[in-house]
């Protein structure tokens, strides 16, 4: 294990050289060889192969490195950088030649801490198969990189994430052992013993102060949640009074007769407060007085509601006329619109059945589809493996053709190699000649730019005095001005000073008056205005009193017909359905049995049953709902038919 530290820490030496000449490669290698000739031939040819392998990949090594700098390693120092590359250099291209154990002795002779964080990132499947593999095929082709380097690394994965494990292990002993470690037991100094103190006189207790009970009034309710209450009562006691009276005291005209009765005379008597509004005789709605402030309606608000109640008034007018001559209710009609709205009703609590009948069989459906998946991947997965086979060895084939053909190639650089200094020094000679050409023209420049500047100095320096010689000129200022005279330009409509300001004044006068005429007109509209709304707000009042009572009535008629929702009648397309659905259930039971395929997600098998439950649980219950709602839309309006025919 000493023996690859050391050899490990001699490639990070001679890579830390290279960085700071930043020479070419083939320089520094013959350099490095030449310095490493008092070692042993074996150790020389491994810091040279893994020195020169470093160097040539260096983009790749250098792509991984820095990741993990930012990523994983920031508290890691720089100084370390060449170590993770010869360790990424070792891993990625050499550690089957090299093999597994060897591998582990070379990791284990460095610090273990740091290689734990570096291996641990570097051979992340998430890392190695998305932005390695990514930022690879930038610089080499993708099918490349996946085939010689990718695909290796991640065969050796798990070996590695073994090797990881155990790094972790001798991290936590190390942990320990620290922690178990002598305490040093300091020694008690040989000091005169003190005499002994006289017990000082005890301090007299405080008397506290007694505090104050807590009041009664943290435990009651306030009072104004109680003057609510007696509020709510006493307003639900008038209007139960209120509906009673109107029952008792209900209009003739309101009252069904048989088609063709002609209206009596008591009838006409009674019909004829209903036709004007503003006669309507109604008991006024007296509530117990509150601190609330009423909500105010603006004019827009008020106007609308006022042609609303109008139009309302015009129709009931209408229908009463109709009645007076003699038009007959409609009975028969409502009854059939009551059968038509119930089989409609049935009708789509049968569709919404059907629905989630379906919902239910498509269910199935995927967990059948689910499970011949699962068999078909089966197949397939065996089938790739036996790929997989056939390709690892022709990847085995070709790498020893690549290793054939990489040896040619150094032995033919290493022969191109010998002819690069003569070529090296010819170069130098041209590139000093090319530069003292340039500083000689660099010079003439210089010189002429200087001479320039000068005149350009010397131009700007006689501007500057032939300026402050005029600046030196008396100049004469002030100008006589006379509010009087016309300016004299020729222009039509030309006046002084003094008749524009005149005037203006009279111009601002007549605006004057006609802003004050404007303003009483206004004024005189707005009453006018007033008044009308007035009239509006107490037409509107009358008609909510009527409206309060007949919302009462209705109120009191859903609350006497709300009942619990009538079973869903059954139908022959959700028969079919259910009986589909127990079809595909046993079907999925016996392929799940022929197969020994275990149900999808067979670990959250609990949860997912108890999901399932609760969305047919709540499937029903949304049915329940929907039924309860047509019903007591259908028993609303069949009520406000019957008003209307009544």
């Amino acid at each position: 294990m000493a023996y690859y530290g050391k050899c490990i820490e001699t490639v990070i030496g001679q890579l830390d050289k290279f960085k700071a000449k930043k020479g070419s490669a083939e320089q520094f290698l013959e350099a490095a060889s030449t310095a490493l000739q008092t070692l042993s031939p074996q150790k020389q040819a491994f810091i040279l192969e893994v020195l020169s392998g470093c160097l040539e990949y260096q983009k790749l090594l250098a792509v991984v490195v820095d990741a993990f700098y930012v990523r994983a390693g920031c508290l890691c120092p720089r100084a370390d950088y060449s170590l993770f590359e010869v360790i990424c250099y070792l891993a990625t291209f050499q550690l089957e030649e090299l093999g597994f154990q060897l591998f582990c002795d070379v990791v284990r002779s460095q610090p273990v801490d740091k290689m734990r964080k570096f291996l641990g990132f570097f051979f992340n499947p998430l890392n190695l198969c998305s932005w390695i593999t990514d930022e690879w095929s930038l610089i080499y082709e993708t099918a490349y990189v996946r085939e010689n380097w990718i695909g290796p690394l991640m065969r050796w994965q798990p070996e590695v994430q073994k090797l990881i494990n155990q790094l972790e292990e001798v991290l936590a002993n190390q942990s320990v052992s620290k922690t178990k470690a002598k305490v040093t037991e300091p020694k008690e100094f040989n000091l005169t013993v003190p005499r002994p103190r006289s017990i000082p006189v005890p301090e007299p207790v405080p008397v506290m102060a007694k505090s104050k009970p807590v009041p009664r009034s943290t435990y009651q309710p306030p009072k104004e949640q109680q003057l609510l209450e007696t509020t709510k009562r006493h307003n639900r006691w008038k209007a139960e009074e209120l509906l009673l009276r109107a029952n008792m005291e209900e209009m003739r005209c309101a009252v069904p007769r048989s088609r063709g009765e002609p209206p009596t005379q008591d009838s006409q008597k009674t019909l004829q407060p209903r036709l004007l509004p503003r006669t309507l005789k109604t008991p006024k709605l007296t509530f117990y007085k509150t601190n609330n402030v009423p909500v105010k309606l603006n004019t827009a608000a008020i106007l609308r509601e006022g042609s609303l109640y109008q139009r309302q008034v015009e129709k009931e007018l209408e229908r009463v006329d109709k009645l007076v001559d003699g038009a007959g209710d409609f009975s028969e009609f409502l009854e059939w619109q009551r059968k038509v709205q119930a089989e409609g009703r049935e009708e789509q609590l049968a569709a919404s059945e059907c629905h989630r009948l379906q919902g239910k069989l498509s269910h199935e459906e995927a967990i059948l589809a689910r499970q011949r998946l699962v068999q078909g991947n089966k197949e397939k997965a065996d089938q790739k493996k036996e790929e997989t086979a056939e390709l690892m060895q022709q990847c085995a084939e070709r790498r020893l053709r690549e290793e054939r053909s990489m040896k040619e190639l150094v032995q033919r650089v290493a022969e191109v190699q010998k002819n690069v200094k003569v070529a090296q020094t010819k170069l130098l000679r041209g590139r000093q000649q090319i530069v003292q050409e340039v500083i000689e023209k660099s010079r003439e420049l210089l010189q002429r730019s200087a001479e320039a500047a000068g005149e350009e100095q010397q131009r700007r320096r006689e501007l500057i005095s032939q300026l402050r010689a005029l600046e030196t000129q008396p100049v004469r200022q002030g100008k006589l001005v006379d509010l009087t005279q016309i300016p004299g330009y020729g222009l039509e409509g030309e006046m002084s000073v003094v008749e524009l300001r005149e005037r203006l004044a009279l111009l601002k006068e007549t605006r004057r008056r006609e802003e004050e005429e404007k303003r009483d007109q206004i004024i005189q509209g707005k009453r006018a205005r007033s008044q009308e709304l007035q009239n509006v707000v107490e037409q509107i009042s009358l008609c909510r009193a009527a409206m309060g009572r007949s919302a009462a009535l209705r109120w009191e008629e859903r609350k006497a017909r709300s009942a619990a929702p009538a079973a869903p009648s059954q139908d022959e397309r959700v028969l079919e359905l259910q009986r589909k659905v127990e079809e595909k259930a046993a079907e999925r039971r016996r392929q799940a049995a022929l197969l020994r395929v275990p149900a999808p997600r067979a670990a959250h098998r609990k949860p997912r049953a108890q999901l399932e439950a609760q969305h047919w649980l709540e499937l029903e219950q949304s049915r329940e709902r929907r039924l309860r709602a047509l019903q007591r839309s259908g028993s609303v309006c069949g009520h406000a038919r019957r008003l209307e025919a009544a």
